[in-house]
């Protein structure tokens, strides 16, 4: 690199040492360099539309000080300045919030000092997610962003200049031209935070989530018979079903489920209201949408689907004989892809106890239903097709299926007598 040159550590890496938090990826800004002196210190580059260069040994990025300017609609739509004379300020500027916005140097003689030209640490020690500049409209991604971060840093609020200026975003339209797979990979990081929920009530506070979840903002305010929910209003129950979640699994696919299980109560008929009989099978196209227009990966896609259609069944499966028992868990595949079954009774139990006054209500269904499986499985398919060979010469497809599911009640049967 320039003799001249100057390194900086930028952005979540600063903010999560001031913090207290364990230190994820390093990044590093560079001022006063050029692409040429990057390559001739044998730094390999890696970004596309701006200078982004990976160290020869430790493979941490270092990307040279840039300025951008809007040119177009979306995240996309910037045209990047890197050069020398691009000062650490001017770098620093760009970036979304003043938390994310302070830098350390670590060479030079300034080495270790902490630049904090636009009040990060100050937002951080009030707990106060604010942007840096007005540039921040500029990039739909930063409200998805910063709904993220209100996930990860659950007792910091949004500033009300901050908010009022993603709502105006939300408004000029910018989150439309939001791409699906930029849109899901903010959604499902936020959905694996501590505090999930409350990225929700950001996205719904800035008008965002009306259009990038409108499935789940049509629940608000629909009713629901209190002697089940005593929360009554379907938004609010789904709201504590995702809480619950996050408090019984770390898994994505469980979170997703239980955020989406109930999507089909939206479209229950006024006449029929609070009631919501046959809310399960109107979920599913809903949910299938929504996962084709964010593109979902096919294991939380599998399992939503799973847990919005059978949910009601598993919760009453405690007054269910053997041989419903089994037809249950045939439905549910439970046998080929038990894990994933283990996944969805999370997401019931979550669902039975995401209620106003329920949440410490015990959920048996999950140990009697996994006992069943146990048995379900215990039952050999080997020594069932030599039974049934010692009794006919060719026992054909049918019978054999026959004999297994027989078996396969039976040995349910011993189990919850």
């Amino acid at each position: 690199m320039d003799a001249v040159s100057q390194t900086y550590l930028v952005g979540g890496a600063v903010r999560d040492a001031l913090l207290g938090l364990p230190v994820g990826d390093l990044d590093y800004v560079v001022v006063g360099s050029t692409p040429q002196s990057m390559l001739a210190a044998g730094f390999k580059p890696v970004g596309k539309d701006f200078p982004v260069f990976l160290h020869p040994i430790t493979h941490h990025e270092y990307a040279l000080a840039r300025t951008e300017r809007k040119s177009g609609h979306g995240y996309a739509g910037f045209a990047v300045h890197a050069a020398p004379d691009v000062t650490l300020e001017e770098d620093l500027a760009r970036r979304d919030l003043t938390m994310n916005a302070i830098a350390r140097a670590v060479d030079g003689p300034d080495k270790g000092t902490l630049i904090d030209p636009y009040g990060g640490i100050d937002d951080i020690k009030a707990m106060v997610f604010r942007h840096v500049s007005p540039a921040f409209a500029e990039d739909p991604v930063r409200i998805l962003r910063v709904a993220r971060f209100a996930a990860r840093f659950e007792h910091f609020t949004v500033a009300p200049e901050t908010l009022q200026l993603m709502q105006n975003m939300v408004a000029a339209g910018e989150v439309a031209h939001l791409v699906a797979e930029r849109v899901w990979q903010e959604l499902s990081r936020g959905l694996l935070e501590a505090a999930p929920l409350r990225m929700l009530h950001v996205q719904d506070d800035c008008g965002a989530l009306a259009v990038l979840l409108p499935e789940l903002k049509t629940l608000q305010g629909v009713p629901q018979p209190p002697e089940h929910h005593p929360e009554i209003d379907t938004y609010i129950h789904t709201s504590m079903v995702l809480a619950r979640a996050a408090q019984l699994s770390p898994l994505l696919a469980v979170r997703f489920a239980a955020l989406v299980h109930d999507l089909g109560k939206a479209r229950t008929p006024s006449s029929e209201l609070p009631r919501h009989r046959g809310h399960e099978g109107r979920s599913l196209p809903l949910i299938r949408a929504l996962c084709e227009r964010l593109r979902v990966p096919n294991d939380c896609r599998e399992l939503a689907l799973l847990v919005a259609a059978e949910h009601g069944n598993i919760h009453r499966s405690l007054s269910l004989n053997a041989e419903s028992l089994l037809r249950l868990l045939m439905r549910c595949d439970a046998i080929r892809q038990s894990a994933r079954f283990e996944q969805a009774l999370l997401a019931c139990q979550a669902d039975a106890q995401g209620r106003l006054g329920l949440e410490a209500t015990p959920y048996p269904q999950a140990a009697r239903l996994l006992a069943a499986l146990a048995a379900a499985k215990s039952v050999s398919g080997g020594e069932v097709v030599a039974a049934l060979q010692a009794r006919y010469d060719t026992p054909g497809a049918d019978r054999i299926a026959q004999a297994m599911q027989a078996a396969r009640v039976e040995a349910i049967g011993r189990m919850i007598a």
